[in-house]
């Protein structure tokens, strides 16, 4: 009698008591699944060519602003609202001299249906101070 009055508070008590009895009454395949939960995103994958033109020009445009204000760790937002592309420009490294010009390296996101990729490039600061993109191009994972 103990035994059974022990197992029905067992069975009675709720949260306070949790045990899987799948072997019990049969085994339920299908896995646990609730609303709150998403696919994760497919991984960033390389650009076998450049975006287009009209792309660039937003992500150029970014770099050069980005560049003037000399944060170390800022990044910008771009987006083109014709091609609904977007991304960001993100300086990295330190700047240095090339061919006497003052240089930094930059990754740059890109963004469009749904699917990201990444850009790498230089930028140099040209006569009057102006920051210019000297190349960009698809990244390449090292």
């Amino acid at each position: 009698m103990l035994s059974g009055a022990l197992m029905l508070a067992l069975a009675g008590g709720g949260c306070s008591f949790s045990y899987q009895l799948d072997s019990m009454f049969g085994k339920n395949d299908k896995p646990d699944a609730t609303g709150s939960l998403k696919p994760a995103a497919a991984a960033a994958r390389p650009l076998a060519e450049l975006p287009p033109d009209t792309d660039l020009a937003f992500t150029r445009a970014a770099v050069s602003e980005l560049m003037a204000k000399g944060g170390k760790t800022t990044s910008m937002p771009w987006e083109n609202p014709a091609t609904g592309a977007r991304g960001t420009v993100t300086p990295i490294a330190s700047l240095y001299t090339e061919n006497g010009l003052t240089c930094r390296d930059f990754l740059a996101s890109y963004m469009q249906n749904g699917a990201e990729s990444w850009l790498q490039g230089e930028a140099c600061r040209y006569l009057q101070g102006r920051w210019e993109v000297r190349n960009i191009r698809p990244w390449q994972r090292t």
